[in-house]
């Protein structure tokens, strides 16, 4: 599992990658009441948004760790927006994601990585 700056991370199986929010970015947001995903087909860049996630607190923006095409998406937040509290780094996924450079991967912060980086904030 890879992490961003903007509390993704990213999953990476083959050339597909499952994508979703972190722990302590679910715990900043509070309670979640929905979730907007992106249509399967869309055509991601590094860093665009690609989501919105809305709690009691605020909406949200969740951006595309890497470039490339949304093959899936969790149809069970639509019902469920908690899970994202509950389950953020695995139940409560976004968006699977068919890499288009999956080296670009090595750019991200590994969790020890991130785990340091939170520690600044």
């Amino acid at each position: 599992m890879r992490f961003t700056k903007d509390h993704e991370w990213i999953e990476l199986d083959g050339d597909v990658a499952t994508v979703g929010i972190t722990a302590y970015a679910a715990e900043q947001l509070g309670d979640v009441v929905f979730v907007e995903l992106p249509g399967v087909g869309k055509a991601l860049k590094t860093g665009e948004g690609m989501a919105v996630v809305e709690s009691v607190k605020a909406a949200s923006d969740v951006y595309a760790p890497l470039d490339g095409e949304v093959t899936a998406i969790n149809d069970a937040l639509s019902g469920n927006p908690e899970t994202v509290n509950q389950a953020p780094e695995t139940d409560g996924w976004f968006a699977k994601v068919k890499v288009a450079d999956t080296a670009a991967l090595d750019a991200l912060m590994d969790r020890d990585a991130y785990e340091a980086f939170l520690a600044t904030l």
